[in-house]
């Protein structure tokens, strides 16, 4: 998958299933590709996610585990 057809909505879906973990990461508004992955802007803050996590949630989102889940959401940094 090219980094121009990332599917935003995959991005939306990965952030409710962060909200079960931690409900102040917030809500999708936008984000920014970069080649070590997504930089995504939320209303509570922004968090990283790298590119393939991504894909992974469009193309086999069931084999995404709930530690790589909390892997990502260490690198929310809420709104100061």
């Amino acid at each position: 998958m090219l980094k121009q057809n990332l599917p935003t909505y995959a991005i939306v879906e990965l952030l409710m299933r962060l909200a079960d973990h931690d409900k102040s990461i917030g809500d999708y508004k936008n984000h920014v590709i970069y080649d070590e992955g997504v930089m995504v802007k939320t209303t509570g803050g922004t968090i990283r996610f790298p590119l393939d996590l991504i894909v992974q949630q469009f193309e086999n989102p069931e084999l995404i585990t709930d530690m790589a889940l909390l892997n990502t959401a260490i690198s929310f940094k809420p709104m100061r």
